[in-house]
C-alpha cells in the first residue's frame, strides 16, 4: 500500500495566494517590534503626552505598534469599527436607573 502524501502545505499556499498575499506589511511588523522593545524598556506610554501611564500588556503594545504603522501608511488591515464589533441582536440597555412601577 502506498502512503498518502500530505497536501496540507499546498492548500495553505493556495489560500494565501487567493487572498492576495500577506495581511501585514514589513513596515507594520517593524513598527510593532519597536513598540514591543519600548514596552520592555518601560518607555512606551499610553498617550502622546505620556500622561496615560506606562503600557504593561503585550496586547496593548501590539495595538499601539499597529496604530503607529497605520498613521505612517504601512500595509495594515482596517481597524474593526464599533458597529461591526457589536451584535445587533438583543435589547438596548437603558442609561439610567430603573424605576419600580409600584
Amino acid at each position: 500500500m502506498a502512503a498518502k502524501k500530505s497536501t496540507r502545505k499546498s492548500s495553505t499556499r493556495k489560500k494565501a495566494s487567493r487572498k492576495g498575499g500577506k495581511k501585514y506589511g514589513a513596515a507594520a511588523s517593524r513598527s510593532v517590534e519597536s513598540a514591543m522593545r519600548r514596552r520592555k524598556k518601560g518607555t512606551l506610554s499610553r498617550s502622546k503626552g505620556g500622561r496615560g501611564g506606562k503600557v504593561k500588556s503585550r496586547k496593548q503594545a501590539v495595538a499601539i505598534g499597529l496604530s503607529e504603522a497605520r498613521k505612517k501608511g504601512a500595509k495594515v488591515p482596517r481597524k474593526k469599527s464599533a458597529s461591526r464589533k457589536k451584535s445587533s441582536g438583543g435589547r438596548k440597555k437603558s442609561g439610567g436607573r430603573r424605576r419600580s412601577s409600584s
